[in-house]
């Protein structure tokens, strides 16, 4: 059967893009700096043990970091010949967000320049919160600021819930999100106001408008919930995910994927969250797939919950249990399937801010019959597409060269 799945450790960024200085990231390095963290002493602030990975590192992962970085790191330390095809890509699209970092992998770089709202305070026109006020029939907005999300609920969730005002905010991405309290506000209501502010948002070219439901009784408890959903621009031209989809394949959207493609290309869409559900939902699904099937998972437990956080030990905590994960995913794969595992971005939590930075990701190819090796620095992202393309038997995408 030709089978694949495309599996995506959101901001699992392994070095600093050349260009990375233009944004402030000049310097970050989500793994090595992780790995980094783990091996210094307690006494000086670290975990005291190194980071223990040695699945993704058996496939290459340590090799393409320290290829990118010139140097090793304690726990990233290659060892033998990997088990996969291993390399790293650059991003060709102008940003550093979820959206750009799937479009591209998926054949169709971000090639315009979206819009941001790049104020820190007052940060979206009066014009548009105006308008989106008057369509939902809202007294107006708390926030409009660049902030945190767990940091901006502590702060007005108590203030939101007296009120009844939406809290409407933004980052360094080109991203419009709202939060509300799912009982006092109402997740329904708070998702028809992030499909007005998703059409009112597509005149400022914004990539995404999120809806942030929270719960709890007050600042100290409040805590978002996984009802959290994204409205995405789509696509702005066909996708790997439109191309199989077109020639009678299936294309098995797991989390947040269907959202980031505004479902376009999608065939089937399961919901899962928290990192075992994921993996779960990925093994379950491929297992159930039919020849010319992708199952595409995005594992947004690393940015979410550590990356924006800036939770060191917890992103290296997830990374592990997500590598004690693997090794089933890996057996499921029969003559003619193969895993692809990369990232978006990077979210380097020992970075300023809370924002993600610009990184190069890796590729790590694997497949029974699949002949290992390097496959060197890759200049797009869109040569995972290609590649899927090229193992599905589609025509050449417009963006990208195969690896395989």
């Amino acid at each position: 059967m030709t089978r694949a799945i495309l599996l995506v450790l959101d901001s699992l960024g392994i070095g600093a893009l050349p260009d990375a200085d233009r944004y402030g990231d000049a310097g970050a390095d989500t793994l090595g700096h992780i790995a980094d963290w783990c091996a210094r002493p307690l006494a000086e602030g670290g975990r005291g043990r190194a980071l223990t990975i040695p699945n993704l590192c058996r496939l290459g992962l340590a090799h393409a970091a320290a290829r990118v970085t010139g140097r090793a790191r304690a726990g990233l330390v290659p060892e033998g010949e990997p088990l996969a095809r291993w390399g790293f890509a650059r991003e060709r699209s102008t940003g550093k967000d979820t959206v750009s970092g799937h479009w591209e992998m998926a054949g169709l770089p971000v090639d315009f320049e979206w819009g941001y709202f790049r104020e820190p305070e007052h940060s979206m026109p009066h014009d548009l919160l105006d308008a989106l006020g008057d369509a939902a029939g809202l007294p107006g907005f708390l926030g409009n600021c660049h902030a945190s999300g767990t940091e901006i609920l502590r702060r007005l969730g108590d203030e939101h819930i007296r009120s009844g005002r939406p809290i409407i905010y933004t980052s360094a991405d080109s991203v419009l999100q709202i939060a509300a309290h799912e009982e006092a506000f109402g997740l329904e209501r708070l998702y028809r106001l992030c499909r007005q502010a998703r059409r009112l948002a597509d005149d400022y070219r914004i990539g995404r408008v999120i809806a942030r439901p929270f719960t709890g009784s007050h600042a100290d408890d409040f805590k978002r919930t996984p009802n959290r959903r994204d409205w995405a621009m789509p696509p702005t031209a066909p996708t790997l995910l439109d191309r199989l989809a077109e020639a009678g394949g299936e294309v098995v959207g797991i989390g947040k994927i269907p959202d980031i493609f505004a479902g376009r290309g999608i065939t089937r869409a399961v919901k899962a969250h928290g990192l075992p559900a994921l993996m779960a939902a990925t093994r379950e699904a491929f297992i159930a797939c039919v020849d010319q099937s992708l199952v595409f998972t995005n594992l947004v437990d690393f940015d979410q919950d550590y990356g924006h956080r800036r939770d060191v030990a917890g992103y290296a905590d997830a990374l592990e249990r997500f590598d004690a994960m693997l090794p089933p995913l890996l057996d499921a794969l029969a003559p003619g399937d193969l895993l692809v595992l990369t990232a978006d971005h990077g979210n380097d939590p020992t970075w300023p801010g809370s924002d993600h930075t610009r990184e190069h990701i890796p590729i790590l190819a694997f497949g029974p019959g699949l002949a290992p090796g390097p496959i060197g620095g890759r200049d797009s992202f869109a040569d995972i597409g290609q590649s899927l393309a090229r193992h599905f038997g589609l025509p050449p995408l417009p963006h990208g060269d195969c690896f395989l």
